[in-house]
């Protein structure tokens, strides 16, 4: 096992892949995950399509909805972590559900790397059919579910950061883990 200098990175904790505890999560992992499901929907819908219902328009609202629920937790979050304010006292944040936002950012960011390949998976499909009326009807509908995804995906890695605890004093070039 080699150790690591006291590089600009070589100290921090979080480094070491064997070190227990929640790493951020990395967007190529969300963005494999999307491609993935993009070339599976695209195969199912590409198979199916004539038997699908027409698509609304607000099919993606859902996803814009919980954006917005996590950048206002995001902002009550930060403010709270920066004035550490964390604690079990009653006018702070809670470290159990300091926790429970964390679950919830990176379990977010799951869904929403779901939803962005299930909405590229059927645009690809949707943007090759030139000649039919459906597809032009429902493009509009998987752009605004598309554009869902990614606002969702955002939300959830910006939550996540912003519940990362600040950097200890004592530790000069330690950053801390996540909560």
């Amino acid at each position: 096992m080699t150790t690591r200098g006291p590089g600009p990175r070589g100290n921090r904790r979080g480094d070491d892949p064997d070190e227990p505890g929640l790493k951020p999560t990395r967007v190529r992992d969300l963005l494999g995950v999307a491609a993935v499901v993009a070339v599976v929907v695209w195969l199912l819908v590409r198979v199916s399509y004539g038997e699908l219902p027409p698509l609304p328009l607000l099919a993606g609202l859902i996803l814009y909805v919980l954006a917005a629920l996590e950048v206002v937790i995001a902002f009550v979050v930060r403010s709270r972590v920066a004035r550490a304010q964390v604690g079990s006292s009653r006018e702070q944040l809670h470290p159990i559900t300091a926790a429970r936002v964390l679950a919830l950012a990176k379990s977010s960011a799951l869904l929403a790397a779901l939803a962005l390949g299930v909405w590229v998976g059927l645009l690809a499909y949707l943007l090759a059919q030139n000649d039919s009326s459906a597809a032009d009807h429902d493009t509009p509908s998987a752009v605004v579910g598309l554009i869902g995804a990614v606002a969702l995906g955002a939300a959830a890695l910006w939550l996540e950061y912003c519940c990362r605890t600040p950097d200890d004093p004592t530790d000069a070039g330690v950053s801390g883990p996540a909560v």
